[in-house]
């Protein structure tokens, strides 16, 4: 999904990547991911399907650049439940963090500039993804809750 971007004369140094996840609340449980979980959207625990979001934005405008359906593990521990959604086996269960830091890490590996990633403190309580991003020596602004305890 990072092709038409690259090719698009939006991108500039000072552009950033933004994660963040929307929740779609649904009715029944037969569409891929559904189950009773927080919803932004919804703000409250509900029955949605949550989709983690990177998008790109700069001076010149803002674009899509990659997507993911989160899968609770409820999901992926049901094989069978996961082939009725076609949802291929070899998809495994990923924490929201877990799917921001791959989509981060294919866009930066994919040249695109970025002054800095932002996110909420869903990411920023994830040290992993912090990591990442200093091994990369990539500034970001991600936030934290009021406890959250940060290591030197």
């Amino acid at each position: 999904m990072l092709g038409p971007l690259l090719c698009r004369p939006m991108v500039h140094e000072d552009g950033v990547l933004i994660v963040d996840e929307t929740g779609f609340v649904k009715k029944g449980d037969r569409s891929a991911g559904v189950a009773r979980q927080y919803s932004g959207t919804a703000g409250r625990i509900e029955n949605s399907q949550v989709g983690v979001f990177l998008a790109y934005a700069s001076r010149y405008g803002q674009a899509l650049v990659d997507r993911r359906l989160y899968l609770p593990e409820s999901w992926t521990r049901d094989r069978a439940r996961c082939a009725r959604a076609s949802i291929p086996e070899m998809v495994e269960f990923a924490t929201k963090p877990k799917m921001a830091r791959a989509m981060v890490e294919a866009a930066l590996d994919a040249g695109v500039p970025c002054a800095y990633v932002l996110g909420d403190a869903v990411y920023g309580a994830d040290s992993s993804l912090r990591r990442m991003l200093e091994a990369r020596e990539q500034p970001y602004v991600l936030a934290v809750r009021g406890a959250h305890f940060m290591r030197r």
